[in-house]
């Protein structure tokens, strides 16, 4: 099969994943949390545990790797089996809606969606060519937002003053898991190639091997970190009644869905162009600040048009978020090495994913969500200022380079 074929059938299916995956997007930016909250009155560790679902699953990406690596099945084939998984542990909650079985199922859900990440990058890698990967995949990005926002403006209709109408949510997100598996299995991919030793962990080597992927890491904690933190928050804030807000689902729905995907879906193209064109470190310093001004303006604001505002900024800043988070390693990995270096990226993606929340639920019992917010801002604008010395990086790093100039320090 031709490089332009391989392109034009995983385009193809990834267009029509894109919609399943902006649904199922949904369910933990939004619902999962709201229902915890509205329907179940759960306390701090079961909303940390449901939000940190998706970390679980980048926590265990060296796993998948090495174990699809060591099967010798092609990604697909494998994220594939992974989305059955989500799609059981949907059906599991919906057939038996009490509080532990939500939360366990929930977490294992968003866990199998984060797990085939690596895997969808190394597809990526394989079949989209260089010069357009950005702007291929910043299109299927738009369909996902556009299918988030409308499925976000629907459910929350559907579910406002009849929240016990969220099982039937379920059922629609594991059908969307197995759709999301029938079409990812038709992508065209290649075995892993094999790598010395069974360590699952081996590819974390490239951490000490390769200096400009560790720095570059050390920045992404930071930052990451800080948006993990205020991420589940932004429910909170809106639903819980401490804050003085107590919205509606309705209204839950537009603010934290609607109106940032939508925001998300007109700015996509124009993040997916410049990540093809722009230097990196530039790219991620400017989204930097718009996380950091994203938090700032939702978590001050008490009234609507601050709320909007807020939004809006984080929906622009996550539009550019998307392609640089998922492809940025693309850009520095070896070609046959992009499955390792993201499953190293998405671990440790991980490892803040589930200390964040953990931590911001258990601070909000002793400082307020706007003094939360601040400390988040602070941390974003640390990993601003470490990432400046690498912007000289930023457009000679290419695929393989990066280790030559870490021999050469």
């Amino acid at each position: 099969m031709t490089q332009a074929n391989r392109t034009e059938l995983t385009y193809r299916y990834e267009r029509r994943r894109a919609v399943t995956t902006g649904i199922l997007e949904t369910a933990g930016s939004t619902f999962m949390l709201l229902v915890a909250v509205r329907w179940f009155h759960a306390g701090a560790m079961p909303k940390a545990l449901l939000a940190a679902g998706g970390s679980l699953g980048l926590l265990a990406t060296p796993l998948v790797v090495k174990a699809v690596e060591a099967s010798r099945i092609a990604p697909a084939l494998a994220a594939s089996r992974l989305f059955l998984l989500g799609a059981l542990c949907c059906a599991a909650v919906a057939a038996a809606p009490v509080l532990p079985v939500f939360v366990l199922g929930g977490m294992l859900a968003m866990a199998t969606t984060a797990a085939t990440i690596p895997l969808m990058t190394q597809i990526y890698q394989e079949n989209y060519p260089d010069a357009r990967r950005g702007q291929l995949f910043s299109r299927t990005v738009m369909i996902r937002i556009a299918a988030a926002a409308i499925f976000s403006d629907l459910a929350g209709r559907v579910l406002s003053g009849n929240l016990e109408r969220f099982r039937w949510l379920l059922v629609v997100f594991a059908f969307g898991f197995v759709l999301s598996a029938w079409w990812v299995s038709h992508c065209p991919s290649q075995p892993l190639p094999l790598s010395d030793g069974s360590n699952p962990f081996r590819a974390l080597r490239f951490v000490r091997e390769d200096a400009l992927f560790r720095r570059t890491l050390i920045c992404w904690m930071f930052m990451g970190f800080a948006n993990l933190m205020m991420f589940p928050m932004r429910v909170e804030y809106l639903a819980n009644p401490r804050y003085g807000l107590a919205l509606s689902v309705t209204m839950i729905a537009l603010l934290t869905g609607v109106i940032p995907n939508c925001a998300r879906l007109v700015l996509s193209p124009i993040w997916g162009w410049l990540f093809d064109r722009m230097n990196f470190f530039i790219l991620r310093v400017i989204l930097n600040a718009g996380f950091a001004l994203g938090i700032l303006t939702f978590f001050l604001s008490q009234d609507t048009f601050g709320l909007v505002l807020g939004g809006i900024v984080f929906g622009v800043s996550l539009a550019g978020g998307d392609v640089a988070w998922s492809l940025w390693v693309t850009k520095f990995a070896p070609p046959e090495r992009v499955a390792d270096y993201m499953s190293v990226h998405t671990f440790f993606t991980g490892v803040r994913g589930v200390l964040a929340p953990l931590l911001a639920f258990h601070l909000l019992g002793h400082i307020s969500i706007s003094t939360l917010g601040w400390i988040s801002t602070g941390l974003i604008v640390a990993a601003s200022l470490l990432l400046l010395p690498e912007i000289k990086f930023g457009r000679t790093a290419r695929r393989g380079t990066a280790l030559v100039e870490d021999v050469s320090e």
